[in-house]
């Protein structure tokens, strides 16, 4: 059994990371390569992408020994509804040599399986969007927000950025000294801290500086958010708070109250050392106290059990997640 071969992606828009493991826990090689989003990317691109991960990943690995495979992506629906973008991946996966079957995932389930090896549960994830989902039978089921900058993503990075601005704006309305967050973010986004002696010219410079890049950046501001709200900075605490809040109404919205069944927190800003993932982990904990809580780890690892967990010689998945996932640090 140890010599067959699994291999997991987990996709993401900035980075694609590719992984080959045996059954018996050895990870025999890694890859990493740009973002294979296909839908921000493209499909060429974004195949492209998973070839350079899959080929670093197999240097030295005979590809007949590899038995199966699963991608993790962003929305991977539309890559499965997408005849030219599956025939893209498809020719990179047998450009790789492999001939083995493959399956494409959502990276919320990648996620969920990268914490804990429970088949039933909920993932809520907060990086530049947010989004919570229950699983069941190992499959993603019901899903809350994701929706996108323009019409949810609530509680997410790009949030916490659109409400730094919109409270800077607010001040800036109100003729109030800018305190510390606002400060931070008027330096970001136009390069000095000073208000004209007119703030309204400051409003303008200031709306301009948002609306004239892809509005998904203001995510870029959330790391100031977080910073202040280290320091006990008032406003960003309340951001945090209120952050907080919004994402455990989304997980509420597809979880029943007094669920057990474990819940994982993935992105960036709940898998940190933040005051989000402090706040997020309170709230959830005062809605489900008897919900184990876990942390999101290694997605391609959990991309390459949820591969093997197929295999005929597979009696036991738990204890394959064991040998084949590492806890998260």
């Amino acid at each position: 059994m140890s010599d067959t071969v699994v291999v997991g992606l987990d996709v993401g828009g900035t980075s694609t990371r590719a992984t080959a493991l045996t059954l018996d826990g050895r990870r025999l090689g890694d890859g990493r390569a740009g973002g294979g989003n296909p839908t921000s990317h493209g499909a060429e691109r974004a195949a492209g992408e998973l070839l350079a991960a899959l080929r670093e990943a197999l240097t030295g690995v005979d590809p007949a020994r590899v038995r199966a495979g699963t991608i993790g992506l962003a929305g991977a629906p539309r890559l499965l509804a997408d005849p030219a973008g599956r025939d893209a991946f498809d020719r990179a996966w047998r450009d790789a040599g492999l001939r083995c079957p493959y399956t494409v995932h959502g990276d919320a389930l990648v996620a969920y399986a990268s914490g804990t090896a429970s088949p039933e549960g909920t993932v809520l994830i907060a990086g530049t969007g947010a989004v919570a989902a229950g699983v069941r039978e190992l499959r993603l089921d019901r899903v809350a927000d994701g929706h996108g900058w323009l019409l949810g993503d609530a509680g997410s990075g790009f949030w916490l950025g659109r409400e730094a601005v919109r409270r800077l704006l607010a001040d800036l309305d109100r003729d109030h000294t800018p305190g510390p967050l606002a400060t931070r973010v008027l330096t970001e986004l136009l390069g000095s801290s000073e208000v004209a002696a007119r703030p309204r010219d400051t409003v303008d410079a200031l709306v301009q500086a948002v609306t004239r890049r892809p509005p998904v950046e203001l995510a870029r501001l959330a790391p100031l958010v977080v910073a202040a709200a280290v320091g006990g900075e008032p406003v960003a605490h309340g951001l945090i708070a209120e952050a907080a809040a919004h994402l455990a109404e989304s997980t509420a919205r597809i979880r029943p109250a007094g669920d057990a069944s474990p819940i994982v927190l993935g992105g960036g800003l709940l898998t940190g050392d933040t005051p989000l993932a402090a706040a997020v982990r309170a709230e959830v904990a005062r809605r489900w106290p008897d919900a184990p809580l876990h942390s999101a780890g290694d997605g391609a690892a959990a991309a390459a059990w949820i591969a093997a967990r197929e295999l005929p010689e597979v009696a036991d998945p738990r204890a394959l997640h064991t040998l084949l996932v590492p806890p998260p640090p």
